[in-house]
């Protein structure tokens, strides 16, 4: 474990009343991970549990973050014809019939009309704040953001704070010695925090009665101080969620929640005189139910018009479009992530060539592995984080120990080369006598010539290997999920991917979004292996799974930055195979020039091909590459039913065929699986995107890396999470349209209701309106639309269809 974290309790059989509102409220903040393992989170995680409307209400209050885009977003919408009328009739349909206005010419005259902001409770900091003419809000922000980025400093920090306390413990001993509250004007803080009780719990208490809280106020108000320590919060929650998966606890977002509510005591103590009546009345408000209002109704019905929008575009697409008939047998079959960036380079590749055929999957391939680098005693999960890793893997064997060793030693010099420079004692003559040999380092980065990090390690292996039934066991499980279980090529390419960028903090948000902020190459190589061992298809073939004998596996890497795929053919021998490999890298050229072209188009300030490969060499680019900006579909269907479909690298492709499930397990496996981190995903996006002031990161421009685990803007303050604004704005309008995910399912509706019913937490994120759900027909139309409570209805959406007129007779 961390000596940093919190203090490990068994669950007490009863817990006070402000410890239980504690734990609710903690459960309500989303988790954050450090930027090394970066992983795209849902910031509505803690709301899931609540319908949009009800989260709408809760955020507006507690964080001033709203869930929606402003009106003129919507209104410009309808202006150009992108919502129609009949996506306005039918969101209004789909409203509580209490809640929504007359019909769609009022709901566009609402439209027009500009809402202010949503405006939190105000904190007795901020009541001071307005009493004093001083920014306590901001002060209290720093001197806690001062101390966390000390103690939770994962190794960057030379001098690290003292390991081995919980953080509230060790913020007593900071806080007992920082003079700056005391500067400020609230005299006596320190000596304050040195009479506080003991543990977080009894100050949790002891604070609350101070503060007069009542049992009803409790859980909104500890929600909204925990949103004003912002990523801090976040970070807390994370450890929290990791100790859970591990069957542990860890305390340290309580602590947090503690020590902010000592300031706030502390405060209100110093202005209580002319605070008293106001204060009182605002913990009366804390108390209220929440419910969204009627104006926070109209945006919702407004964003609800916009998704389907979107949805009656591509229903309208697919049912216009002929499904293409599989070749014999293919010349290549490459299977992708379902990353949106995957779509491009996909329908690029199958153009080069008709025996072509592309295939979508989990772009950790399905291996739940806990990886140790060349040189390097870490375990790193590659997997989704919903996962545990049930595998290990490592690169190196006894052949390649000397190149460890040597490898070791090299990383341990160039460490305490850096802590020399930086070190207090010599930066200043470092810089003097050294600085003029980094002259040809700076030349080359200002130039872009700097190389970005590569991914050619040795071929990974199973550590331990898996025995030959295990093996055969985990081929076929990752076969049958992939629809891949006969009509075998000569080729089977297992394409990971990984963005090749420099000098850049969220340089892993731009690899696999679910694992951990790493590459797909690790897993690819390890199922090429496992796919070309001959006791595994042996195996297979006795469980119905024929692999050809002269089927070869090879793993790649797409570098997402440049659409550059690197092949590791190197692996295994490729007997006989030559000329494949010959002919599959002018296709890989080919795809790759085809999807720059594609690419450079949105990308700004970029004037020809040329400029995408330097764009990730550029040390000073804000935007190397859009990462999964524009996500807004999630497919699970043949291929047939999209290929040749332009769906502009914003559609998760999953390949399904649910007439090859028989009880509908993979079915199961692809709804509770990539359908939930994709929503994360595009929840991730779309949080930074509606509300950027609280679940983006910020302006890349001003971020400093804290801590080696997060970024804050300018010197210090509150733990940035979430999106850069420069990863969803080009700088003139938005590249990425907040859209919730738009689920769409070739399968019998009523085998997704089955699997939703044994799920409540993959149930909820549908009857909540966190995503929606589709499911297409025999012709690959959308047929059925989820209505919640597993109840189905038809869309209607056909090219002859008339929907405005039929759903506004429906409504009369």
């Amino acid at each position: 474990m961390n000596a940093h974290r919190g203090t490990f309790t068994p669950a007490a059989d009863t817990e006070s009343v402000w410890m239980s509102a504690a734990r609710a409220a903690a459960q309500a903040v989303p988790p954050a991970w450090p930027l090394s393992t970066a992983i795209a989170v849902n910031p509505f995680l803690g709301q899931c549990g609540e319908s949009f409307a009800g989260a709408t209400a809760r955020l507006a209050r507690v964080a001033g973050a709203a869930t929606t885009m402003p009106r003129q977003w919507y209104d410009e919408s309808i202006k150009s014809g992108l919502i129609t009328d009949a996506d306005l009739a039918e969101a209004l349909a789909a409203a509580p019939i209490d809640q929504r206005p007359a019909g769609p010419a009022a709901l566009k005259a609402a439209a027009k009309r500009s809402t202010p902001a949503p405006e939190a409770l105000p904190t007795v900091a901020e009541l001071a704040a307005r009493n004093a003419g001083l920014d306590w809000p901001g002060i209290v922000e720093d001197r806690i953001g001062a101390w966390a980025a000390g103690y939770f400093d994962a190794g960057q920090a030379l001098w690290s704070a003292p390991r081995g306390r919980s953080a509230y413990a060790a913020w007593r001993s900071f806080a007992t010695h920082d003079l700056t509250p005391e500067i400020m004007g609230l005299r006596g803080f320190a000596a304050r925090v040195d009479r506080a009780p003991d543990s977080a719990a009894a100050a949790l208490e002891c604070e609350c009665r101070s503060l007069g809280l009542e049992d009803g106020e409790l859980e909104n108000y500890f929600h909204r101080l925990l949103m004003t320590l912002g990523g801090w919060s976040q970070y807390a929650r994370g450890l929290a969620w990791q100790a859970e998966l591990a069957g542990e606890r860890d305390d340290t977002l309580i602590d947090l929640l503690a020590i902010r509510i000592i300031w706030e005591a502390a405060l209100y103590e110093r202005h209580a005189r002319r605070m008293e009546p106001v204060w009182k009345s605002v913990r009366g408000e804390y108390a209220k139910p929440m419910r969204a209002t009627g104006e926070q109704m109209v945006d919702i019905i407004l964003q609800d018009a916009a998704e389907r929008a979107v949805q009656r575009r591509l229903g309208r697409t697919l049912a216009e479009t002929s499904p293409s008939a599989p070749c014999p047998r293919p010349d290549l079959q490459a299977v992708f992530c379902i990353d949106v960036r995957s779509e491009v380079l996909r329908r690029a590749l199958e153009d080069a060539a008709p025996g072509i055929q592309t295939l979508g999957f989990a772009g950790f391939f399905g291996l739940p592995v806990s990886h140790r680098r060349f040189a390097s005693d870490v375990g790193e999960h590659r997997l989704p984080a919903l996962l545990q890793p049930s595998l290990c893997s490592r690169t190196g064997g006894s052949s390649l120990a000397a190149a460890d060793r040597a490898t070791r030693v090299a990383h341990r010099a160039v460490r305490a080369w850096g802590r020399f420079k930086l070190a207090a004692v010599s930066s200043f003559a470092f810089v003097e006598a050294a600085g003029p040999i980094y002259i040809v380092k700076l030349l080359r980065d200002a130039l872009g010539l700097a190389r970005p990090p590569a991914h050619d390690e040795p071929a990974p292996r199973f550590d331990p290997e898996p025995a030959a039934a295990e093996a055969t066991r985990l081929a076929e499980s990752v076969l049958r999920a992939m629809s891949l279980t006969d009509g075998f090529g000569r080729l089977v390419l297992l394409v990971g991917h990984a963005a090749g960028i420099v000098n850049n903090p969220h340089a892993s948000a731009l690899h696999c979004g679910a694992c951990g902020g790493h590459g797909g190459d690790v897993n690819a190589r390890l199922l090429a292996g496992l796919l070309n061992d001959e006791q595994v298809r042996e195996g297979l073939a006795a469980q119905g799974i024929d692999i050809p004998s002269d089927t070869l596996f090879v793993a790649a890497l797409h570098d997402t930055t440049t659409d550059e795929v690197r092949l590791y053919d190197t692996d295994q021998p490729a007997n006989g195979h030559a000329a494949d490999l010959d002919r599959l890298r002018g296709w890989l050229a080919a795809a790759g020039e085809r999807a720059r072209a594609e690419r450079i188009a949105r990308l700004p300030f970029a004037s020809g091909r040329g400029d995408i490969p330097r764009r990730g060499r550029d040390w000073s680019q804000i935007r190397p590459e859009w990462a999964l900006a524009g996500c807004r579909v999630f497919v699970a269907a043949p291929r047939q039913r999209t290929r040749g479909l332009d769906l502009q690298g914003r559609a998760f492709l999953h390949e399904y065929d649910w007439r090859r499930d028989h009880d509908f397990g993979v079915l199961e496996l692809i709804l509770t699986a990539p359908v939930v981190v994709a929503s994360w995903i595009s929840l991730q996006y779309y949080g930074s995107t509606v509300a950027p002031h609280v679940f983006g990161a910020g302006n890349k421009l001003l971020h400093n890396v804290t801590g080696g685990i997060g970024v804050v803007e300018g010197n210090g303050g509150a733990l940035r999470t979430g999106l850069p604004w420069q990863s969803v704005h080009d700088g003139e309008a938005l590249v990425h349209q907040p859209l919730r995910l738009s689920v769409v399912i070739e399968a019998p509706h009523e085998a997704v209701s089955e699997v939703l019913r044994r799920h409540p937490s993959v149930l909820e994120l549908f009857d909540n309106g966190w995503a929606s759900l589709l499911t297409l027909d025999e012709r690959g139309a959308l047929a059925w639309r989820y209505a919640g409570g597993l109840r189905w209805r038809p869309t209607g959406y056909t090219p002859q269809a008339n929907e405005c007129a039929s759903i506004l007779e429906a409504m009369q």
